[in-house]
């Protein structure tokens, strides 16, 4: 079994994450009527995790309390009920699990999404899945991994996510630079996959990502063939997410700056810094939008991450959480 690591998580207030007030703000109105948490001064379990558990722990009090309650009921129970969000390596009885958070994750192309889950329940080493404890139906909050495109290169799925990225890419000037990611590098790029549902606790972010990025370090020494330990040896990271875009965002007379772009994913604005190159595109699903946000389209947004970068976005993520 791989090694895995034990992490602190801190206490977090649950808001809507985003370096930019204008898009924090947002950010809050657009999550106004998800499901919020509130933190309890908890930890994962010790440094020396029994390597046969595969699991992490960490408790959170989460708060599904509307604002505007005004019942009877509402003003005597507070709303808040008590859950333990554990790490699992994936494992063959995620697959509806894992299958439900990607149903989206190429837009509406119809693709082998059966045969992509396949191959990411089929690399535990690197890879977490994130569940609540005890929870009957067995649901999974979280998916976090990272695949290589060349180990990968002749399963159909993988060709359907090239092929979908290679017809979504109209930048010319990033075109050959994708191309290049996709055939001749491919070797070297890790499709770095982390889809969640909307509400799960920010907190929980560091862990997951430090989990992964220490899973690869580890696999590069821990595999038990050269080929699968090079296979994890990556220069780059390819990442494929969604933000939401100012309709104008791109017209002469749009809004300028932080009022562009609404990231739904408080890390992606981070891989969007660092990253060397990237590009968005239309899509053809979109989420139920407030009043607020009627002038954002959900938009995907494909991003190239040095690996040089990584233990950069590491710490700005810490960082990021911990101001929360």
């Amino acid at each position: 079994m791989p090694r895995k690591p034990a992490r602190h998580c801190r206490p977090a207030r649950g808001l809507p994450l985003s370096f930019s007030p204008f898009a924090r703000s947002i950010a809050r109105i657009a999550s106004n009527n998800k499901v919020t948490h509130k933190v309890q001064n908890s930890r994962f379990p010790g440094n020396n995790l029994p390597s046969s558990s595969g699991k992490r722990m960490v408790n959170h009090r989460l708060s599904d309390k509307g604002e505007d309650s005004g019942s009877s009921d509402d003003e005597e129970f507070d709303g808040t009920v008590q859950a333990d969000f554990e790490f699992f390596d994936p494992k063959p009885s995620d697959f509806h699990g894992v299958k439900t958070l990607l149903q989206t994750y190429l837009d509406d192309k119809q693709w082998d999404l059966s045969g992509f889950v396949d191959v990411i329940l089929g690399q535990p080493t690197v890879g977490t899945v994130v569940k609540i404890e005890n929870d009957e139906d067995d649901g999974i909050y979280s998916i976090v991994t990272a695949l290589n495109l060349g180990r990968y290169k002749d399963l159909e799925c993988v060709a359907d996510v090239k092929e979908f990225l290679l017809k979504a890419c109209h930048k010319k000037d990033v075109f050959s630079k994708l191309s290049l990611f996709l055939r001749d590098q491919a070797k070297d790029v890790g499709l770095l996959v982390s889809q969640r549902v909307v509400n799960l606790p920010p907190q929980l972010l560091p862990p997951l990502y430090d989990a992964l990025f220490d899973e690869v370090s580890w696999a590069t020494e821990d595999e038990p063939t050269e080929e699968l330990r090079n296979s994890f040896c990556f220069k780059f990271y390819l990442v494929i997410s969604k933000i939401y875009k100012h309709k104008n965002a791109d017209k002469q007379n749009g809004p300028r700056g932080d009022q562009t772009i609404v990231y739904i994913k408080a890390e992606d604005e981070i891989f969007h810094e660092l990253s060397s190159w990237s590009f968005s595109f239309p899509l053809h699903t979109q989420l139920v939008r407030t009043d607020e946000m009627k002038d954002y389209r959900l938009t995907g947004l494909v991003m190239a991450v040095d690996a040089s970068k990584i233990p950069t976005f590491r710490k700005k993520l810490h960082s990021l959480i911990d101001e929360s």
